[in-house]
């Protein structure tokens, strides 16, 4: 990577662990709140270990990493060469996030371009590595901003959720609270849109959701040339299953990630989550 700009993103971008290395992206975690304890994404909480939380009841809340946290990476970050950052995060209609890079970025050694990429899990993951893909190419800060616009505007997220009660809980199903009052007798598929988990479409069983979403993922890939992240949280065989088919059924299929999402994401949708990110290059 270019020593002059360097990327940094948040742990809910969900990236293989390679690829960071690869690119030399740094990712700032959030923290969930598992009872009394504060645990910092990706470091001191599994997937598993929140799923299990989840399943006992046991209360969960997350949190934004702290100004603080944010300046003291971009020190570091500075300190270890670069002349300008660009910062790339979950959607600010998520979490706050977005707002303590902002607050860090105006005292930091270099400047700090902050983008709210309206994504999250690999719909971002994949903006921080097409920004870190322009800095490569010998591009400017302001070359790796629009290389990740230009990828969060054309990617879209799916998932399907065993119930919405964990995302009634945090506040964060938007439109969807629609289906509310009916949440037994459906299975909802969601889609992110404009920042915001909406609901896409109702659909009685979970065997005919995730076939509607294996079908939704299809069309949506097209026949250009995509790379797809296949999401879940304690369902690895659905998410195994799920990308076997995606990879028979997409013929411009450049790269696939199969991944368990995070404890902060997780917190938020439950066991039994289902997603799949699509995003043409």
């Amino acid at each position: 990577m270019s020593r002059h700009v360097a990327i940094v993103t948040d742990s809910t971008a969900y990236l293989p662990q390679r690829a960071m290395e690869r690119h030399s992206i740094t990712a700032v975690p959030l923290t969930v709140v598992l009872g009394a304890q504060a645990l910092e994404e990706g470091t001191e909480i599994s997937a598993r270990s929140l799923a299990t939380a989840l399943q006992k009841r046991q209360p969960v809340t997350t949190s934004r990493p702290s100004p603080e946290l944010f300046a003291e990476t971009y020190r570091r970050v500075a300190e270890s060469g670069a002349t300008g950052i660009v910062s790339l995060h979950l959607s600010a209609e998520f979490s706050g996030t977005y707002d303590a890079a902002v607050l860090a970025a105006k005292d930091a050694p270099v400047p700090v371009r902050v983008v709210d990429t309206g994504m999250v899990a690999m719909a971002l993951g994949f903006c921080a590595l097409s920004a870190a893909e322009a800095v490569d190419a010998g591009g400017t800060a302001d070359d790796a901003v629009a290389a990740a616009e230009k990828r969060a505007a054309s990617t879209s997220a799916y998932f399907y959720v065993d119930t919405l009660d964990y995302l009634r809980r945090g506040g964060r199903i938007g439109a969807a609270q629609a289906l509310l009052g009916s949440a037994l007798a459906v299975k909802p598929l969601l889609q992110l849109d404009n920042g915001r988990i909406e609901l896409l479409e109702k659909v009685r069983t979970a065997s005919k959701a995730i076939a509607r979403l294996e079908e939704i993922v299809t069309e949506r890939a097209g026949v250009s040339e995509v790379d797809i992240a296949v999401h879940h949280l304690a369902s690895p065989e659905r998410a195994s299953a799920l990308a076997d088919r995606l990879r028979e059924r997409v013929p411009g299929l450049a790269e696939l990630h199969v991944s368990e999402v995070g404890a902060v994401i997780g917190a938020h949708t439950g066991p039994g989550l289902l997603g799949a990110v699509v995003s043409p290059r």
